[in-house]
């Protein structure tokens, strides 16, 4: 029979933890994400403007997520401000987020050693952006072949921390026994508490400024704190042995 304390899967938090956290100039991408309007309010066909009402349409979608774990797309932002856009138009937007989506240079080498030691990798993030973003990123990076399965939350109703959202992330990769996964993130709310609460260990890495309006409701503890992803082989070696 299998032990127990075996993990049988680390799943993986995106922005923030296989990328560096990076300061974003929200105004910026508010007005990059302008570019793609098509139509506007009679009252309000200004560039800024549009982008104004972007930047609050932001705010409330995560608030969705941060309140009640409703996930959302790009299309539902834009819907939010009472815009219609055009997504073949959001290549500005696309090219904003580039410099700060780039792959962790640690992450690479340490999903080769989870996966020499047969543990499943998956991903789990809050987005609204599609799929294809992300593995386009995870792509050019080349990591995208040492993932099992990813679960990115524009495709599914729930966010981080529903554990529905973590359940969605175990059948991505074939796991079935939460005590036997660890979820690896920056956030002790989303990732930390959200984890724990669905069952799972979680590990925190500890290199993000989260603004105060997307903290949640309770801060997690969690099973082991990472300052390096070069550092979670061997801490889920130990979780394997606790």
């Amino acid at each position: 029979m299998e032990d127990p304390r075996t993990v049988e899967a680390v799943i993986f938090d995106w922005g923030g933890t296989l990328t560096a956290w990076h300061d974003i100039d929200f105004h910026a991408e508010s007005l990059a994400l302008a570019a793609a309007v098509t139509a506007t309010p009679s009252t309000e066909d200004d560039h800024h403007a549009n982008a104004a009402r972007l930047h609050a349409a932001g705010s409330t979608v995560w608030g969705w997520s941060r309140d009640h774990q409703r996930s959302a797309t790009v299309a539902d932002l834009f819907a939010e401000a009472g815009l219609d856009h055009d997504p073949a138009l959001l290549t500005a937007y696309r090219e904003f987020w580039e410099p700060h989506t780039l792959t962790d240079p640690q992450a690479g080498p340490m999903l080769r050693a989870l996966r020499g030691a047969g543990i499943k990798v998956g991903v789990l993030s809050n987005t609204i952006w599609p799929r294809e973003w992300h593995e386009g990123w995870f792509r050019r990076d080349g990591v995208l072949d040492l993932i099992d399965g990813d679960v990115y939350t524009s495709e599914i109703p729930w966010t981080k921390p529903a554990p529905e959202a973590f359940a969605a992330a175990m059948a991505a990769v074939g796991a079935t026994d939460p005590a036997r996964c660890v979820y690896v993130g920056d956030r002790l709310f989303d990732d930390v508490w959200g984890a724990r609460n669905a069952g799972l260990k979680a590990v925190h890495v500890p290199h993000s400024a989260i603004p105060a309006e997307q903290l949640g409701h309770t801060e997690g503890v969690p099973d082991a704190v990472a300052h390096e992803l070069a550092e979670i082989p061997a801490i889920v070696a130990g979780l394997c042995s606790a």
